[in-house]
């Protein structure tokens, strides 16, 4: 069976228009013959939303019962026992009821695309998991319900539903988004122009670098290596000179010129003077790339100039920024450096020199001696051919000064200067031209291939052997050091990625990233098992096409019985294997500290949860037993038969009977209270409400004149449960007027204010007691927790747990402030009646 496809509509905004879009696709496809169904579209009203829906199956939503209100939620059995071939999903990023199949509705789609069916779904760019922050920051307001970025980016279709800022206002204004009375609420707060042209930037941005990983993609499919600059991407090669600063500071500066823009460094290891970086200097260089915004990327490469062209190639950059050469002038003439070669080869690609001050300075050159190349190969060659006819010549000129033995060693000395500069087999060539021109040339009789001499043939003999054996030995060095550079910048390469990741700066994805760019390869697999019988599965990839076993890849490297590294793209050298296993230990060790960072924070919870049962234990155990013992001491003296109380006494008795019996009942109160609030066992009974209702009750335990209420008589009515608002408004007035200073009153206040879902009622309770710190503020509302300042007798705790359960249960919100002058404000907002509880933004399209 096939997977099912998903094409999303991401909305920049909120009332864009996404759903409606979405149904217009649908009419679309039914005309065509299509089997389209709606499995769930929110309409939120909207008299045009809601005709579209007409003229298309409806799947019916199945009724979730939750804190006492029916909610409609995707029925997935009924979808899937209907088998259509399109379903409409709306709001992706929804969260289910209770009960319901899934936590999410994006698991829901999940679970209809596994089963063959696609699915068209919607989904606004503020309830991407990555940008909740960003959001939050540009808005003011925290999305509550998110959706994985992975999951959107894995659609196979993102279409952008855009609008400008002034025509979406004009569509709130004119009444086609929200409610008339909360338009204006909503125009002053979460639709206000720089907020709507902030989202509308983020939701371009985002959805630009999905468009980036589709063309990679493609150009990977189809072997395309030619750079197409479809965005600013910017490559600035580092040696690790003191010019880096200058270099990544320019490059920043032009990939901020356009929206979108990339900065990327790279530098490549090897052994001479451009890699001889000192580690300090180029891991400062590395957090400046980082710290405006770039990435960095240390890859190995035999030649500077081809490495660095192919990473930037690689990436496909459209722009590469280097460094005016800091060597002499003099020597950059007589031999081209790396900048010069990567201008040279560039093609299509822009290349941007930047000076500094260094340009053409020295350079400090570590004593090396330079691996055999090309240029030395042919230098060899021509020297082994020519230099003995060369030699020969002079000698011939000059042959009445000097012998035989002489002759052998010029020939010698000739044989060792060509293998110090050609190697091997040009040496060895050398050694024969020149013994056979001592042999025609030199030795009795002369012009002839014979050798009379027995000893001037032990000469020529030992003449070759010792040629060939020098030789050998200039060969093997040359070798040698070639492998040792190599060496050393795989060490440099692994200590650089060994130190990020045992520094918890990367992750897998990280290692997985720099692992395909270094070895240039199309994708990295890593892939895990959980026996060794078991089917192999992709825990995590970086490339197009991951692998879904070991032996589907170019190269693989088994980890462990149950974990394995595969790359696409190329069959790799022997030499490359050793260090793909260290690439391969350091992903595992990623993924094992991911694992344990999520058991750790389950950990967490779990240590959470045993420090709420200890506290009450000690509650049961201290604040139960106090008024038992008060309660008992009383009762036993007044069942006392041989001790005469005044009336007087016995009232003074059966009063503390009465307090302590009274703060038991509280105390189990509240102890019931937070076990329905944590087994999400309470009942809620929303009705239009009256402030007067609720108040006189919830100040009806307070001491007389203890309190100051202002609120006014004409508050619209309130959309909540009275008699859970009353007892959590009760326990807020409690608090405040048990922690106000004696002789002071606590203020209780009432108003409608605007907020971002629309106009609320707010009571405030302000009191002038020693106040909370902000570190504190949040702890105030777990259960047990008794701050430092709290007088004695103050309870356990759990009075603003008990008040934050009940009000979150309603919809309400119940927040601490300071109170200007010294002391805590208590606000807490109650939804409007007809309003409800207000969506968050967003909610619909």
């Amino acid at each position: 069976m096939r997977r099912g496809r998903l094409r999303v509509y991401l909305g920049a905004a909120p009332g864009v228009g996404k759903t409606y879009r979405m149904l217009g696709e649908a009419h679309r496809r039914a005309e065509r013959g299509t089997d389209v169904v709606v499995a769930l579209v929110e309409t939120h009203g909207r008299r045009r939303t809601a005709a579209m829906v007409e003229g298309l199956e409806v799947v019916p939503r199945r009724v979730v019962v939750h804190r006492g209100v029916e909610l409609g939620e995707l029925d997935v059995d009924a979808v899937l026992a209907r088998r259509p071939e399109v379903a409409l999903v709306d709001e992706l990023a929804h969260t289910n009821a209770p009960g319901s199949r899934h936590e999410k509705r994006w698991q829901d789609v999940e679970d209809l695309l596994a089963a063959g069916i696609d699915v068209i779904s919607t989904v606004n760019i503020q309830h991407l998991a990555s940008l909740t922050d960003v959001v939050a920051s540009i808005t003011g307001v925290r999305q509550q319900e998110t959706v994985p970025d992975e999951v959107v980016r894995r659609a196979d279709q993102v279409e952008l539903v855009d609008m400008t800022p002034e025509a979406l206002r004009r569509r709130l204004a004119h009444g086609n988004v929200y409610a008339g009375e909360t338009v204006d609420a909503a125009l002053a707060q979460w639709f206000r122009p720089g907020n709507l042209t902030a989202l509308r930037e983020l939701a371009l941005l985002w959805l630009a670098d999905r468009v980036d990983d589709a063309l990679e993609a493609y150009r990977a499919e189809r072997g395309i290596a030619a750079t197409w600059p479809a965005r600013e991407r910017v490559v600035v090669a580092l040696t690790g000179g003191p010019e880096g600063e200058t270099l990544v500071r320019r490059a920043a500066r032009i990939a901020r010129r356009g929206a979108g823009g990339e900065l990327l460094a790279v530098h490549v290891v090897r052994d001479d003077g451009i890699a001889g970086a000192a580690p300090g200097a180029l891991a400062a260089q590395r957090r400046l790339v980082e710290e405006l915004g770039g990435s960095f990327h240390a890859v190995v490469g035999d030649d500077v100039a081809d490495a660095v062209l192919d990473f930037a190639r690689g990436v496909n950059a459209s722009l590469l920024v280097l460094g005016v050469s800091r060597r002499r002038r003099l020597s950059v003439a007589l031999r081209p450096g790396a900048g010069e070669r990567v201008i040279q080869g560039s093609g299509a690609m822009d290349v941007h020199v930047v000076t500094h001050e260094r340009a053409g300075s020295r350079r400090r050159r570590a004593p090396r001696r330079d691996p055999l190349g090309r240029r030395r190969r042919v230098a060899g060659w021509v020297l082994a051919l020519a230099g003995p006819a060369a030699l020969a010549a002079v000698l011939l000129a000059t042959q009445d000064l000097h012998s035989l033995p002489t002759e052998l060693m010029l020939f010698l000395t000739l044989t060792v200067v060509v293998a110090l500069v050609g190697g091997l087999w040009p040496a060895v060539a050398g050694a024969v031209v020149g013994s056979l021109l001592v042999n025609f040339l030199f030795t009795p009789p002369v012009r002839t291939w014979t050798v009379a001499d027995p000893e001037n043939a032990f000469a020529l003999g030992v003449f070759v052997a010792v040629a060939v054996a020098v030789a050998s030995v200039v060969d093997l060095a040359a070798r040698r050091s070639a492998q040792a550079s190599r060496a050393r910048a795989e060490a440099e390469t692994l200590s650089l990625l060994a130190g990020s990741v045992l520094r918890g700066e990367v992750g897998v994805d990280a290692v997985l990233a720099r692992l395909r760019e270094t070895f240039a390869v199309r994708s990295v697999s890593l892939l895990e098992r959980d026996d060794e019988r078991s089917p192999w599965r992709c825990v995590r990839s970086s490339g197009a096409g991951p692998c879904a076993a070991p032996e589907e890849g170019d190269a693989e490297i088994v980890v462990s019985p149950r974990l394995a590294l595969a790359l696409q793209g190329r069959v790799l050298a022997a030499g490359d294997r050793r260090v793909l296993e260290a690439f391969a230990a350091h992903a595992a060790t990623a993924l094992e500290r991911e694992r344990l960072a999520a058991d750790a924070a389950r950990a967490q919870e779990l240590e959470e949860g045993n420090s709420i049962r200890s506290a009450l234990l000690a509650a049961v155990s201290h604040d139960l037993r106090t008024p038992l013992a008060t309660s008992r001491a009383a009762v036993s003296s007044l069942l006392q038969q041989d001790v005469a109380f005044s009336p007087e006494d016995e009232r003074a008795l059966l009063s503390t009977v009465d307090e302590a019996t009274s703060r038991l009942e509280r105390l189990i109160d509240d102890l019931l209270d937070v076990s329905r609030i944590e087994a999400d066992a309470v009942r809620v009974r929303l009705r239009p409400a009256s402030l007067d209702e609720v108040l006189p009750g919830a100040l009806a335990a307070v001491p007389p004149g203890a309190v100051e209420v202002d609120a006014p008589e004409d508050l619209p009515l309130v959309s909540t449960d009275p008699g859970l608002v009353e007892r959590a408004l009760a326990n807020v007035v409690e608090n405040a007027v048990r922690h106000a200073p004696r002789g002071s009153r606590v203020r209780v206040s009432a108003a409608v204010v605007p907020a971002p879902g629309g106009p609320v009622v707010q009571v405030r309770v302000v009191d002038r007691g020693p106040g909370v710190p902000d570190e504190d503020k949040p702890a105030m509302f777990r259960p047990f927790q008794r701050l430092g300042d709290a007088p004695a007798g103050a309870g356990t705790g759990l009075g603003l747990a008990v008040a934050r359960g009940f009000l979150d249960a309603v919809g309400a919100r119940v927040a601490a402030e300071d109170t200007p002058g010294g002391g805590l404000t208590m606000v807490v907002d109650l939804p409007l009646d007809g309003a409800g509880a207000p969506a968050a933004a967003g909610a619909g399209a």
